[in-house]
């Protein structure tokens, strides 16, 4: 029995690559969060559009507060071990009726860390499901290798290269349902994507830690940039990412441009083509 994953759910992670769901926070502390962002996004709005979605949680407080939930950090810790650092954060947001999704994809093809078994927890915001276009996932895909990716730079596809995975059974995808206050959390391996929002009104956000990196793991292409999460994960020739004070004060702005180019140079790293996200 862990902090907050049960047994079983520890044992279900292991064996199908993610877990779901797990509570965080009530339903209505969430969607006050979702009412900060929307705040946020009406005095900040290109801080929290485009590459901006990437590491907020460097210079808005209250996605610090999120990134660093006791609840979160638990059952993280179930999984990795007492020690882990956080690398980064990524708001994924589906505005209503939009055709924007995320293909087939393994999250370790492009970030160049080693050992391959880091963490993402996904909180949701708001309702995600089917009509909203939830994440789904590939149960046992994470005991496989990394697949061959395609580079397809998809229009309506929101990961960097539009990368995607061909030899995919949908048929055997799981359905991750959350409710707002709830999150998943999926291994660094395992094949997953999401489909549209469908819904007329109403937007999905979803907000991923990515990833809570084990103690001596390795950044192989660009700079060691992170931030200590828990326990001993010291690291040679890393740079520390400092949690903000303020919203967007100076220093907080600094780190998430320095950890955003950072992060475009690791995920584009011999890519043709880069996008502003």
């Amino acid at each position: 029995m862990g902090k907050v994953l049960s047994q079983q759910q520890i044992q279900a992670y292991q064996e199908e690559g993610f877990v779901s769901p797990v509570e965080v926070m009530s339903e209505d502390e969430a969607l006050s969060y979702g009412k900060r962002l929307q705040a946020a996004e009406a005095l900040y709005p290109a801080d929290l559009s485009g590459v901006n979605r990437n590491n907020p949680h460097l210079c808005f407080k209250f996605l610090d507060e999120l990134a660093y939930h006791p609840r979160v950090l638990d059952a993280v810790e179930d999984l990795l071990g007492p020690s882990f650092s956080l690398w980064g954060s990524v708001l994924f947001i589906k505005e209503p009726s939009s055709s924007h999704f995320v293909s087939w994809h393994q999250d370790a093809t492009y970030m160049c860390i080693t050992p391959r078994n880091f963490v993402t927890p996904w909180i949701a915001l708001t309702h995600s499901n089917q009509h909203t276009g939830c994440m789904s996932m590939i149960p046992g895909s994470h005991l496989n290798d990394i697949q061959p990716h395609k580079d397809t730079y998809g229009q309506d596809n929101i990961l960097t290269r539009g990368q995607e995975v061909s030899n995919v059974d949908p048929s055997l995808a799981i359905n991750l349902i959350l409710k707002p206050g709830q999150m998943s959390l999926h291994h660094a391996m395992t094949i997953h994507g999401s489909q549209p929002n469908q819904s007329q009104h109403q937007r999905r956000i979803g907000f991923a830690l990515q990833s809570f990196m084990p103690a001596g793991a390795t950044q192989n292409v660009g700079q060691n940039n992170w931030s200590p999460a828990r326990g001993n994960c010291a690291q040679d020739g890393h740079n520390y990412l400092a949690r903000p004070n303020t919203d967007m004060d100076t220093k907080g702005i600094t780190e998430r441009d320095k950890s955003n180019q950072n992060f475009s140079d690791i995920l584009y790293h011999g890519a043709k083509t880069k996008r502003d996200y």
